[in-house]
């Protein structure tokens, strides 16, 4: 902060009797019940206000997690990722003014609903501009709070741009810059005592906790002193604190645990791993690596993993459901359930009107409403109703299909295979008939001798624990993954990415054989987004078990089409999703594929792109030059699709925020690709 406001934070902390935290007050209380966290993803506040009273209070949710607050960066392309960049801490942001926040807050509790916000206290902005309450930045070090002592420099630092360049080394990780964002030395007490008055004025207006964004950037011993000026919460108990540590050799999840809980990874990618294979792996899922329970917050996706591969998404249909259920289900730490908004490219903003966040309509195809699904609803009753009861009776019936119990207070069991499957279950419970809450109590269960014949529809489950089990929310269907929580989707994403250099007025469109691209009737063809141009991207949900013949197509500002010339292609999918990665005009029995992989650090707002001579290079134009992904930052990567038995020339280029294009030095790069596929570029940016 900046010393004058500084000194008026401090003297409004002892006036509100600043309270020291012991390290394990930070840790949730799983001993109770309502623990499950709905993580309603850069939902504004008025939408979370109205979930609250309407459907997490309800179906007994024990929080909601919200995106940061602050005031953050506006830009012209509003990317999801402008709220992780602070322009000031004003509660005045692109998801709501401060007296909405507030009023989220109160709605959230008198539903009987925790508030735990995204803390963003690691750096700040990268980009100078302007933000959502009309904070103006010129220069990164200079802000409304903080000046230039305030955060690292060259004598923390020791690479040559101050980022981060060496993710294994732990001074470059914490003292360094994370992709040019300007890093807070937390290390000073002035700055603690800045980052708490934030954090202590979201506590005064009822806030319960915090989930701490890119922990591992800063030092433990500091987070452990930030936390030690924080007050109570209005309830009058320690807020709770959960840390994002990602996954690198250092620092490491454990060397947090006294300071908070923090996000196993680990376990979303167990689960990743079970459900895309054999779920009867799931069996040792305790002793597979993933964090103490005691620890950690369990997840199955967030906004990072879901959009850089690492975990499952929305677009992995039904599969993607089950492994929440199994989250609700089975005993461990703290399961959050994720719900956001639908998109095409990493990038992509949230629905919004000039940057600020529409309400969340979960009927309109826009959002995917996870929270309010009849499954998963009945899953969070279940999951309260059997509480701290052990995992018990655990059966393997086939690598698609398992049971368990909770020690006679319920039973779960799911079926991950494409058929129905009817097994007997010895189940623990006592005789009787009970609802099943993962169709909202349209199927019963009949228990005798303790065991049960159940039959589990396909990618779907049945669990049971009462039986009065009354359905809140969604009841009129038999529960689905994404919009209003309608009926059972049978439907899987397909991506579809074809590299396609267009003129002006001229736009890309995939058209085929099945109802949900056209059925071949140009006119229902689906259009793409340009987005992420030349590469047209966009995503159609198609029938699971499917086989599908389809082709890109040309529409000009006067409807006039233009067809690729090459046969149609062809793609089958099963129960997960896909990505159809295609190049225009180039047939897919005469192409391979060349993952592109640069590893080149930049500032924020820059991006790596690759150029080369071949068409589906951009036949060196920068302008149709592919941008590859950041989300394994400082690899930039990208699968492209050129010809086979190919020879051609490439290079590397930077763009910033304005176009202006920086090409690596040295002489052109050279590739040769021959019959098969699967071929690999790794180069460092010259």
């Amino acid at each position: 902060m900046k010393r004058t406001a500084c000194a008026a934070a401090a003297g409004a902390l002892a006036l509100a009797g600043v309270i020291a935290l012991p390290a394990a007050s930070a840790h949730a209380d799983t001993t109770t019940k309502g623990d499950v966290i709905a993580n309603l993803w850069e939902w504004n506040w008025n939408s979370i206000a109205n979930e609250c009273t309407d459907v997490l209070g309800p179906a007994g949710y024990g929080a909601v997690q919200v995106a940061p607050p602050s005031e953050s960066l506006k830009q012209s392309s509003y990317y999801w990722w402008d709220v992780y960049q602070p322009y000031s801490y004003d509660l005045d942001s692109r998801f709501g003014t401060k007296a909405q926040f507030t009023a989220m807050i109160s709605a959230c509790h008198t539903a009987g609903v925790k508030v735990y916000t995204d803390a963003v206290i690691n750096h700040t902005a990268a980009q100078t501009g302007t933000g959502y309450n009309g904070t103006t930045i010129t220069n990164k070090y200079d802000t409304a709070d903080w000046d230039r002592s305030d955060y690292h420099d060259s004598s923390d630092c020791p690479t040559s741009d101050l980022t981060i360049q060496d993710y294994s080394n732990l001074t470059q990780v914490q003292n360094c810059e994370l992709l040019g964002l300007p890093d807070l030395k937390t290390s000073t007490d002035h700055v603690r005592t800045g980052l708490a008055g934030f954090l202590n004025a979201q506590l005064a207006l009822g806030v319960d906790g915090f989930r701490v964004d890119s922990a591992k950037h800063i030092p433990e011993a500091d987070m452990a002193a930030i936390e030690s000026k924080l007050t109570d919460t209005t309830s009058g108990t320690d807020p709770y604190v959960f840390q994002e540590v990602y996954p690198g050799s250092t620092p490491q999840a454990s060397d947090y645990y006294a300071s908070g809980d923090v996000l196993d990874f680990t376990y979303a990618s167990k689960l990743k791993s079970a459900f895309q294979g054999n779920v009867s792996d799931l069996s040792s899922i305790e002793s597979s690596g993933i964090l103490p329970a005691a620890n950690s917050v369990s997840f199955v996706t967030n906004h990072d993993t879901e959009r850089n591969g690492l975990h499952m998404s929305y677009k992995d249909g039904d599969t993607y459901k089950l492994a929440n259920l199994f989250e609700l289900a089975y005993k461990w730490s703290t399961p959050t359930v994720y719900a956001s908004w639908e998109w095409t490219q990493s990038d992509q903003a949230p629905p919004n009107s000039s940057g600020f966040v529409s309400d969340t309509d979960c009927s309109s195809g826009s959002w995917y409403c996870l929270d309010r699904d009849t499954g998963v609803v009945g899953m969070v009753a279940w999951h309260n109703a059997v509480d701290t009861y052990a995992v018990s009776d655990w059966q393997t019936k086939s690598s698609n299909v398992i049971g368990f119990g909770r020690s006679g207070k319920g039973f779960f069991a799911l079926n991950n295979g494409s058929s129905a499957a009817t097994y007997t279950f010895t189940t623990g419970m006592s005789d009787g008939t009970y609802t099943n809450v993962v169709d909202g109590g349209a199927s019963t269960v009949t228990v005798s001798g303790g065991s049960a014949s159940i039959t589990i529809p396909a990618k779907s489950a049945v669990a049971f624990y009462n039986a009065s089990y009354t359905c809140t929310v969604g009841c009129d269907d038999t529960g689905s993954g994404g919009g209003s929580g309608g009926g059972s989707t049978s439907t899987v994403a397909a991506d579809f990415d074809e590299y396609a250099a267009t003129t002006t007025g001229t736009n890309v469109y995939v058209v085929g054989s099945i109802d949900a691209l056209g059925a071949w009737d140009t006119s229902k063809a689906v259009k793409l987004s340009s987005s992420g141009y030349p590469v047209w991207s966009g995503e159609v949900s198609v029938p699971t078990n499917t086989s599908f013949t389809y082709k890109y197509i040309k529409k000009d500002s006067s409807g006039n089409v233009t067809w690729e010339s090459n046969a149609n292609r062809s793609a089958t999918v099963t129960t997960s999703a896909i990505t159809l990665n295609n190049s225009w005009n180039v047939a897919d029995a005469s192409a391979t594929d060349v993952t592109f992989h640069e590893y080149a650090t930049t500032d924020l707002g820059t991006n790596v792109y690759v150029v080369g001579s071949d068409a589906s290079l951009g036949s060196w134009n920068t302008s149709d030059a592919i941008p590859l992904s950041s989300a394994s930052y400082p690899t930039w990567s990208k699968l492209v699709i050129v010809p086979k038995n190919t020879t051609f020339t490439y290079k590397y280029i930077k763009k910033d925020a304005s176009g202006n294009v920086t090409w690596e030095s040295g002489t052109n790069r050279s590739y040769t690709t021959g019959s098969s596929s699967g071929y690999t570029a790794s180069d460092t940016w010259k």
